[in-house]
């Protein structure tokens, strides 16, 4: 039986995923004759990306996961230190793409393009981001690290408390924040369902 850790990291990753996905939808989509909703269901997933994967997913995997596989799998020692410079430019960049859509909504259509390219981008590289990490970290991970590793890095992310997986801790501030991603999100928008 695999990690629980890899469990979880797997888990968050394809919540982020479905986020990202339905922030592309939404923008093919476009605000429509809903600007109001529009708007708030943008700022809400990228509010979700900001405060879970940006301030608990990525350090867990920095301080906790990333190291010990460094040591252990040497080989992959290059895509870890990408990885982790990645993480810490992951805030800024999702705060920047915060301030380019209130751009947009607060200065009109003239600033949609800038946003929709830029979220473009930042969809791509992160698609990028977890792929390395799902192909390359992960299964280094799964193949060098020992039972003492796997206890200290499954404890770290079991305090995990992703609004967006199932069966994991929540903390109930992140209700709300949920219920308006889900309910406003493009129908196709990905394979997480309400809890």
């Amino acid at each position: 039986m695999p990690p629980v850790s890899l469990q979880i990291i797997r888990e968050e990753h394809a919540s982020l995923s479905a986020v990202l996905n339905a922030m592309g939808i939404l923008m093919e989509q476009g605000p429509g004759d809903t600007p109001a909703a529009f708007f708030d269901t943008a700022r809400a997933m990228l509010f979700y990306i900001d405060e879970f994967p940006e301030r608990q997913h990525h350090p867990k995997e920095t301080e906790h996961l990333f190291p010990r596989v460094a040591v252990c799998a040497p080989h992959v020692a290059e895509v870890i230190a990408r990885l982790d410079r990645e993480h810490v430019g992951g805030e800024a960049a999702v705060r920047a793409l915060q301030n380019q859509l209130l751009g947009w909504e607060l200065m009109g259509e003239g600033r949609r393009e800038a946003f929709v390219q830029a979220l473009d981008r930042y969809i791509a590289f992160y698609r990028e981001h977890i792929r390395l990490e799902e192909t390359v970290v992960l299964p280094a991970a799964q193949a060098y690290l020992g039972a003492d590793d796997w206890a200290a890095v499954d404890a770290a992310f079991a305090t995990n408390t992703n609004p967006l997986t199932h069966g994991r801790p929540r903390d109930p501030a992140y209700d709300r924040l949920f219920t308006r991603i889900v309910m406003r999100a493009p129908a196709r928008w990905g394979q997480v369902a309400p809890l």
